[in-house]
């Protein structure tokens, strides 16, 4: 994992990807004002649609990518997966998904993130691209299982030659839910949920990382690289919508063969 630097903007790679465009970008270097600052790329958060178009063509000029090459999706906190064989159309809304994958080169993957996980995904053999987002509620869903099953069905992907990471997301350190969610964790992943859950008085805290790469592993995936990096923590370089009470951005992730 290594931040970089372009002009005034500050993102993240993973070594996992060090052969593909992609980038985790901070909150750093866009025009957006508070609660927003600056680089914020969410268009349903309340901030200026102008702002919100300059911050995104500023992350895709720092990755030497084509505005018009961007496929995003509508999140729904579910496991619906797009399939992006072409640019999306721009003057048509965003189809509603968690799971995006390509195998087209003119095509950047771009989705957006303030305290859910993201999943990124590669198969260099099949050469196919994939960003996932799993909060707590795509997580018990099982996002990072059906990532990996849409690889298989869609392109022939073996498991085995997947390299994935996790982004910079929410950390067991700051995320406390109650005993809903934790019986949630507790029906999908059986005997294992209890590594996953602090009890901590009434509550939980709850470790998306860890839950996100034990299904990753299940799902027969040998490389998973994790960030480690936690949004709550670090309000210097990240939206939280937890930490922030749901008033700020959302940063964006970039991906793209």
């Amino acid at each position: 994992m290594t931040f970089h630097h372009h002009n005034d903007l500050r993102y993240l790679t993973f070594q996992t990807f060090a052969d593909l465009p992609h980038g985790v970008f901070t909150r750093h270097g866009g025009v957006s004002s508070a609660p927003w600052s600056t680089l914020n790329v969410g268009g349903s958060v309340g901030d200026d649609i102008d702002h919100v178009r300059e911050n995104r063509i500023r992350s895709f000029a720092a990755l030497n990518r084509e505005r018009d090459s961007l496929h995003d999706v509508w999140l729904v906190h579910g496991t619906n997966v797009i399939f992006a064989d072409q640019p999306r159309d721009l003057s048509l809304k965003s189809p509603q998904a968690d799971l995006l994958f390509t195998n087209n080169p003119n095509v950047t993957l771009f989705m957006r993130f303030a305290d859910c996980v993201p999943l990124l995904f590669h198969d260099p053999k099949k050469g196919v691209i994939g960003i996932s987002h799993a909060g707590w509620m795509g997580t018990v869903k099982g996002v990072a299982t059906a990532s990996i099953a849409a690889m298989k069905s869609r392109y022939g992907t073996d498991p085995r030659d997947v390299r994935a990471a996790i982004g910079p997301s929410i950390g067991p350190d700051h995320y406390e839910v109650g005993t809903d969610v934790a019986e949630h964790v507790r029906a999908s992943f059986g005997k294992r949920a209890e590594s996953l859950l602090e009890p901590r008085g009434a509550k939980f805290h709850l470790d998306l990382w860890s839950a996100n790469r034990l299904q990753l592993e299940e799902a027969g995936v040998c490389s998973v690289e994790i960030a480690q990096v936690c949004t709550a923590c670090h309000l210097e370089d990240w939206f939280s919508h937890r930490a922030e009470k749901g008033r700020t951005g959302r940063f964006g992730v970039l991906l793209s063969l």
